[in-house]
């Protein structure tokens, strides 16, 4: 006869005795546009600059929001002569397949990541001509910058030349210290720029959370931030969702009026805004971000097990009367797969509850409280 062993597990996943809020939550800030220096060809006789404004070269290539090339920028091709420079426009798709790391975003969007040597392709404009682009991408991980080549071919006339350039990945990460409300969340970020602490942005958000589905969509309100020499960013209201593959995690777009006030017209508008929240006061799986506010501890019982000949009898004191509790039961702690077996409200402290024997094999029981 094969023998029943049984184990058990007297802890509460997922509990935390820390009021909703206790700890920030983590800000991550990233731009859709890159900022290039200017990129010299490989005989240094012609320079290739990037601009999406009109006066002044600010070196963005901005996202297009297209399904058929991701960036873009107005170009000015100098040659040795001095003469005046060959305008056009620039389209090109920047390497988004890589996810090393499985957070659902682009590797290439976050510098702790490595971006291997990666190819892409596009197409380039201009009075004189149209042609191709093949564009080569490298960043090593935890440096916000990298290096592009732009290989210019022109249509039916051979190519223009290799032009290298030195890309910045701008990022900012920081605590984000909120307090939430029944219907809204309100807080305050305080970011500093990844490679350059110098430059930081703070100031306040406020989420209103949806009617239909609270927990998971928000609607950021439209505010203010200020940079580190007290310019003011002022942002637009954009959409925020929490994803269930990554449940502690709320992302969305976040657009600025002028991303870049050092120019004068409005460059590097487009954001993402990563939030992540591990505060679960209530251990109900809802970040404190997002859940109703409630009471601010969950305590912690004690969970004993008796073996009698016919049941398992579970002894449960110390813990919140009017909560509930989950009893799970598994077979395997290294590779766990927990079942829920048995679901009670706390009348009574302590309570006991009363299960059959496993049939057969080793079991491992839990105890979750919500």
């Amino acid at each position: 006869m094969k023998k029943s062993f049984v184990f058990l597990m007297a802890a509460l996943s997922f509990s935390a005795l820390t009021a909703p809020g206790a700890q920030p939550a983590l800000a991550r800030l990233w731009c859709l546009s890159l900022r290039l220096q200017p990129g010299q060809d490989e005989f240094g006789l012609s320079t290739l600059e990037l601009s999406t404004l009109d006066a002044v070269s600010n070196g963005e290539l901005a996202p297009t929001f297209s399904s058929v090339l991701s960036h873009g920028s107005g170009f000015l091709l100098y040659d040795m002569t001095g003469l005046e420079p060959v305008r056009g426009t620039i389209f090109v798709d920047v390497p988004v397949d890589l996810d090393a790391n499985a957070n659902g975003f682009e590797d290439f969007f976050e510098v702790e990541q490595n971006v291997p040597v990666s190819t892409t392709s596009g197409i380039f404009n201009s009075p004189g001509g149209n042609g191709t682009v093949q564009a080569t991408w490298s960043r090593t991980a935890g440096a916000k910058d990298g290096t592009c080549v732009f290989r210019l071919t022109l249509n039916g006339g051979g190519p223009l030349g290799s032009f290298s350039h030195a890309f910045e990945l701008i990022e900012y990460a920081g605590p984000l210290t909120y307090a939430p409300a029944t219907n809204s969340v309100s807080g305050v970020v305080d970011l500093m720029q990844t490679g350059n602490s110098t430059n930081r942005l703070i100031g306040p958000v406020r989420f209103l959370k949806a009617v239909t589905n609270r927990y998971d969509n928000l609607e950021l309100q439209p505010g203010v931030w200020t940079n580190a020499i007290s310019q003011s960013l002022a942002f637009l209201a954009d959409d925020f969702f929490r994803d269930p593959p990554w449940p502690t995690n709320y992302y969305g777009y976040f657009d600025f009026d002028d991303g870049d006030p050092a120019t004068a017209e409005q460059d590097y508008m487009t954001w993402v805004l990563s939030i992540d929240d591990l505060n679960d006061s209530d251990a109900d799986r809802i970040p404190d971000f997002s859940d109703d506010p409630g009471s601010p501890f969950v305590r912690l019982p004690t969970v004993t097990l008796n073996l009698t000949t016919t049941n398992l009898m579970f002894s449960i004191s110390g813990g919140t009367v009017g909560r509930q509790h989950d009893i799970e039961q598994t077979t395997s702690i290294t590779a766990p797969d927990w079942q829920t077996v048995s679901t009670v409200m706390l009348t009574t402290d302590p309570q006991i509850f009363t299960l059959p024997l496993p049939a057969g094999g080793t079991s491992f029981w839990r105890v979750r409280a919500f």
